[in-house]
């Protein structure tokens, strides 16, 4: 006999272990594209306790759709490495360019992620961050999250709040987590101008490098990766080329991982 009701119940029971389990995490990352799945699947690998928060109901960002709905991406040596050791097969297109199915790709991403000990919540928002003081520094130290329908729906309800030693910022060109940190708080960013520098139209191939290059901290206990690093320190836009993503992803879990390792 087949009960709704016990159907509904593990559901339940099942999403809430998990949720109450990730209020105290090493790494909260916010954005499921291709740099923060990247990011998670690298940390949890590492045994660090990793929660994703995406605000659709989808994760995969820019990822998913290829070039205008063609469900192709291009990248190139190093990126087709990272995916080639993720299982995700490439195809030679010329000399240094290779092409990968995007479904694929964000499908396979995301099961690593996960398969890794990353919990994802999708369709849950992050609507401003926890600031405390360390020796006379300011420094984010957790999220505020809600559900996006609320969100959308534009209903006036309380967050939650869940603490985390890092937050990896992975929102793509909006940097909406570091939107909302500026604007409420009377700080200044890791940049030139100590602001969000904003993203500058196509330039492909100095996006790709400055992808990496801008992937750092940009407020203590915030680091940004992927294409939210180049909108923070004002560089280009890249299109349907994905190595530098992944290798930001990379990055900003390598330097992470160093930090909590050291105590940081």
């Amino acid at each position: 006999m087949l009960e709704e009701k016990i159907i509904s119940e593990a559901i339940i029971s099942r999403y809430f272990e998990d949720f109450k389990s990730s209020l105290s995490l090493d790494v909260a990352i916010v954005g499921g594209g291709p740099s923060g799945m990247t990011a998670g699947y690298y940390l949890a690998k590492e045994g660090f306790k990793v929660a994703l928060f995406e605000r659709k109901l989808s994760i995969g960002g820019g990822m998913w759709g290829g070039g205008m709905t063609f469900n192709y991406i291009v990248v190139q040596e190093q990126g087709r490495e990272i995916l080639e050791d993720l299982g995700i097969p490439t195809k030679e297109y010329k000399t240094g360019y290779f092409t990968v199915d995007a479904v694929l790709a964000t499908t396979t991403l995301a099961s690593k992620a996960c398969l890794a000990g990353v919990k994802v919540f999708n369709c849950m928002s992050v609507e401003d961050v926890v600031i405390r003081e360390e020796n006379g520094k300011k420094r984010v130290s957790g999220l505020v999250v809600n559900y996006s329908p609320v969100e959308m729906a534009g209903l006036h309800v309380d967050p939650l709040v869940l603490e985390t030693k890092f937050v990896i910022e992975a929102t793509g060109h909006d940097t909406e987590v570091l939107k909302t940190l500026v604007r409420k708080n009377d700080i200044k960013l890791f940049t030139p101008s100590g602001e969000i520098e904003g993203e500058k139209s196509m330039w492909a191939e100095v996006a790709e490098e400055n992808t990496l290059k801008n992937t750092q901290e940009a407020f203590p206990g915030i680091y940004v990766c992927g294409m939210a690093a180049n909108a923070c320190f004002g560089s280009y836009r890249m299109g349907p080329i994905f190595g530098g993503m992944l290798l930001s992803g990379v990055k900003v879990a390598k330097e992470i991982a160093e930090r909590i390792k050291k105590g940081d």
